[in-house]
């Protein structure tokens, strides 16, 4: 099987079961009024939303290139508003570790957007 199968089966895995939490456990209404945006609840909403539809899609391997545009940008979101503030508080080391995940996916997605190609990967 080709490996960008592998990584769209992953990187679709990891967003799908990411917004079924943010939606099922209340924590995340918190964190995300915590971070200071406007209309938090609704904005926790389409980000949950995003990522279950976009992880489906980059997972069945349909538009593929199209669904990894609004991840990549809710996870620079991520880094900035929860991982950044680490540098300045804890230090570049923690800021490394806390932010592992957010940058391999941020990886993994720039790899699907440019070389995954057509509306449905082979």
């Amino acid at each position: 099987m080709p490996m960008s199968k592998w990584i769209c089966y992953a990187v679709g895995y990891v967003f799908i079961v990411t917004g079924i939490v943010k939606l099922l456990f209340d924590d995340f209404q918190t964190t995300f009024a915590n971070l200071g945006i406007p209309s938090s609840t609704t904005v926790l909403l389409l980000v949950a939303l995003a990522e279950i539809v976009c992880g489906a899609l980059i997972a069945g391997g349909f538009y593929v290139k199209e669904a990894t545009v609004p991840l990549i940008i809710i996870m620079i979101a991520a880094i900035i508003l929860t991982k950044l503030p680490y540098l300045t508080g804890q230090g570049f080391f923690q800021f490394l570790y806390m932010a592992r995940l957010d940058i391999v996916m941020l990886i993994l997605l720039l790899l699907l957007f440019t070389h995954v190609r057509g509306r449905k990967f082979r």
